[in-house]
């Protein structure tokens, strides 16, 4: 034999409000966790762009000098050697930045995951306040 009593009214809205403030303080937390990870990404990207940059320049001295010496050993002004070597290192540069760029920007800092579970979340607590 069942000998509880039937809730109230405020116990069902107390125990409504408990349950619905730790589903969202369990949310807040899974979005900073999603946040946390791709801002980890996020740093790995910036590390990489910044030793290729580092590494890029101490090639750049190196490489252009010898094409300058030989561009002008192959015939080219000593006056234009210097500016068609250093354009054609520019370029390069430019598309590793892009793609670096491009890198970053796929990672994304929105929390998808998150946002999917709060929509399962509200449309559960539609569903159960409707079917009653």
């Amino acid at each position: 034999m069942n000998t509880e009593r039937p809730k109230s009214t405020g116990e069902l809205m107390s125990a409504i409000m408990t349950h619905v403030s730790n589903l969202v303080r369990k949310e807040a937390d899974l979005a900073r966790a999603e946040v946390a990870a791709s801002f980890k990404k996020a740093i790995a990207s910036l590390a990489a762009m910044a030793v290729a940059l580092v590494l890029a320049i101490t090639g750049l001295n190196v490489a252009a000098a010898s094409l300058v010496a030989f561009s002008v050993r192959a015939g080219l002004s000593p006056h234009w050697a210097p500016a068609v070597v250093g354009a054609g290192f520019l370029v390069i540069a430019l598309i590793i930045f892009a793609i670096a760029k491009s890198s970053l920007t796929k990672i994304g800092f929105v929390p998808t995951r998150t946002a999917r579970s709060v929509q399962r979340d509200a449309a559960a607590i539609k569903e159960t306040f409707h079917d009653k």
